[in-house]
C-alpha cells in the first residue's frame, strides 16, 4: 500500500535523496501553476477533465467517479509506462491529494511501482508558500544594481553568480525583463508560479549577510514583488552602471534580436508611442517597419526610457548611491566586484 507523505517531510527527504515530483493533473492545470521542478503525467487530459468535472457538477460524485474510472483505465498502459525510466523516488500529487493522486498512487503501487502521494497535494504548497512570504523577515543586506535601460544588469547578475555571489534575479524568475517590451521572445510567469520560484531562493539565501539583485519596479511583467522584498531593495545600497550609449545599444540588440521579434516589437512599441513627441515617435515607428533597430533603440532611450530613468532614481539618498562608470561590461563587472570585495574588508558585509 503507497503511503502519504507530508510537505515537511518531502523537503526534508529532498535534501538527502533524489526525489521526482509527479503532478498528475491535467496540462491546462500543471500549465497554470506547478510545484517547480515537477513532471506532469496526467490522469486525465484537459477534456477528459472538463468531461468528469460536468458530470460531478451534474450528475453527482458518483457518475464522474464511475467516467473517470473509464478513461483512465483506456490509458492505464500508457501511464504506467511513462513512470519507467523515473529510477529516483516518486512523489505524486493532485490539487489537494484527493482521488487523482490516490487513483495513480494505488495503480503504481499494484503494479510494484514503489511511490509515495503528497499529503494535500499542491494546495498545501500553496499555503506552505503563501505563509512563508508573508511571515517573511528577510535579512540580508541588499545590493542593488541600477542604471540606463540596456547597461546590461542581468548580463552582470548572471557572472556574479557564476563567479559564486549570492544572486537574486527576478526577473528571471518572473521571465520578463521588465519593461513594456519585456516579455518579448519569452513566455512570462504569473504569480503564482513567480512566488513559488521566488520562496525557495528566498529560503535559500535567507541567511546570507548581503544579496545582489536590480533594481525593478514593483510589478515584473505579470509578477509582483512582495512588499518586505521590495521596501528592502529601496532601502539598500544602489549600484549605477553607466556604460556608453553604444554599448547599451549592442546590449539591447543581443538581448531582445528585434529582428526575429518584428511584430512583437512593433506591438510592445505602439503602447507607448503616445508617450513620445509624435515626430519622434513617428521616426521610431519608421525605423522599426525598415528594420533600422539601433536608430529606433537609440531615439526610444533619448526620448522615453532616459527621462524616465532619471526622474525615477531622484529618490534615493546620495549615501545609498555608488556609480560605477565604465566603457563595457568586462570593467563593469570587475568594478562591481571590487566593489563587494572592499565592503567586506571594511566589515559592511562579512561573507
Amino acid at each position: 500500500m503507497f503511503q502519504d507523505i507530508t510537505l515537511h517531510d518531502l523537503f526534508k527527504r529532498q535534501k538527502a535523496e533524489p526525489i521526482t515530483l509527479i503532478d498528475v493533473r491535467s496540462p491546462q492545470e500543471f500549465a497554470e501553476f506547478a510545484i517547480p521542478g515537477s513532471i506532469n503525467i496526467p490522469v486525465f487530459d484537459n477534456k477528459e477533465r472538463a468531461e468528469v468535472g460536468t458530470l460531478y457538477k451534474q450528475v453527482g460524485p458518483e457518475a464522474a467517479k464511475e467516467k473517470g474510472l473509464a478513461l483512465f483505465s483506456a490509458k492505464l498502459p500508457d501511464f504506467i509506462a511513462s513512470f519507467q525510466s523515473i529510477e529516483s523516488e516518486k512523489v505524486v500529487y493532485c490539487w489537494r491529494g484527493g482521488m487523482r493522486s490516490k487513483t495513480a498512487a494505488t495503480v503504481l503501487d499494484l503494479m510494484g511501482k514503489q511511490v509515495l502521494r503528497l499529503d494535500g497535494g499542491i494546495r498545501s504548497y500553496r499555503r506552505w508558500v503563501m505563509h512563508t512570504l508573508e511571515a517573511q523577515n528577510f535579512s540580508p543586506k541588499m545590493y542593488v544594481l541600477n542604471g540606463y535601460t540596456g547597461s546590461g544588469k542581468t548580463i552582470l547578475l548572471n557572472r556574479l553568480k557564476e563567479q559564486g555571489y549570492p544572486v537574486l534575479d527576478l526577473e528571471g524568475l518572473a521571465n520578463h525583463r521588465g519593461s513594456v517590451f519585456g516579455q518579448i521572445g519569452l513566455q512570462p510567469h504569473n504569480q503564482k508560479t513567480f512566488e513559488s520560484l521566488l520562496v525557495e531562493e528566498i529560503v535559500r539565501y535567507d541567511k546570507t549577510p548581503y544579496i545582489l539583485l536590480e533594481g525593478e519596479s514593483k510589478r515584473i511583467g505579470k509578477a509582483s514583488l512582495p512588499a518586505f522584498l521590495y521596501e528592502g531593495k529601496e532601502a539598500g545600497m544602489q549600484i549605477f552602471i553607466h556604460l556608453p550609449l553604444e554599448q547599451r545599444i549592442e546590449n539591447i540588440l543581443s538581448d531582445y534580436n528585434p529582428d526575429t521579434h518584428r511584430k512583437q516589437v512593433s506591438e510592445a512599441f505602439q503602447r507607448i508611442q503616445k508617450h513620445i513627441h509624435t515626430p519622434i515617435g513617428k521616426q521610431i515607428s519608421d525605423d522599426l517597419e525598415q528594420g533600422n533597430f539601433p536608430s529606433a533603440i537609440a531615439l526610444l532611450l533619448e526620448y522615453y526610457y532616459d527621462p524616465r530613468y532619471e526622474h525615477a532614481i531622484k529618490h534615493y539618498p546620495n549615501d545609498s548611491q555608488i556609480h560605477i562608470h565604465a566603457d563595457n561590461l568586462d570593467e563593469a563587472f570587475e568594478a562591481v566586484v571590487s566593489f563587494i570585495k572592499q565592503e567586506e574588508k571594511n566589515k559592511y558585509i562579512t561573507l
